[in-house]
């Protein structure tokens, strides 16, 4: 299983945040655009992950949260970050999210419902590639988890993804790989060992 280390940083430089390669295509499939993913935690702000993409024409249908974007083509970012459930951020280029909380893939809770707000996405789209950054607040952590205390060598588990379930090359890649006969996401069990470093 695979490890990474979250940045600790006031303000993101990208260029030095370490690369989670989103290359781990378990299910097959020909198309599988180089993907990769950065994660940092901004003391008294909360997580940012920015993951970045290699498509000149994403499948980009839906425009409001909630709305399916995994049938889009989609980055992904889920996260545990206390004991319990997992929170899910999925996002396509058009800075549509789904996000929810819950433990498995059903009964899952909206974070709006739980905090009031969804995690903030930015998407930037250039000629070659696009990118979104997803911030997960520490108020929106204290909201599901009851607490939000992060420091050097707190850990967290996550994965990062890349789909695009009606795309007309359907596609599903993953940090962290996914050891199920089907294609399933939502399976905290591959989750990969996260540690905060400054």
């Amino acid at each position: 299983m695979r490890g990474y280390e979250i940045r600790i940083t006031d303000k993101p430089d990208w260029r030095k945040v370490k690369k989670a390669k989103v290359d781990q295509y378990v299910w097959g499939g020909e198309y599988r655009p180089k993907t990769y993913a950065q994660l940092v935690f901004v003391p008294r702000r909360g997580f940012i992950a920015r993951l970045t993409t290699y498509e000149t024409a994403p499948r980009a249908v839906y425009f409001n949260n909630m709305d399916p974007v995994y049938t889009d083509s989609c980055l992904e970012f889920f996260a545990r970050y206390k004991k319990g459930g997992y929170i899910n951020c999925e996002v396509n280029a058009n800075g549509a999210i789904l996000s929810a909380y819950g433990e498995g893939r059903g009964g899952r809770i909206p974070l709006d419902k739980i905090s009031g707000e969804f995690p903030s996405v930015k998407i930037t789209k250039k000629k070659d590639r696009w990118v979104a950054e997803i911030s997960v607040d520490l108020k929106i952590i204290k909201a599901v988890y009851g607490k939000s205390v992060f420091r050097e060598n707190s850990v967290i588990y996550g994965n990062f993804y890349k789909c695009g379930d009606n795309c007309e090359h359907v596609h599903y890649g993953s940090f962290s790989p996914v050891k199920t006969e089907k294609p399933d996401f939502h399976r905290p069990e591959y989750f990969a060992k996260m540690t905060l470093k400054k």
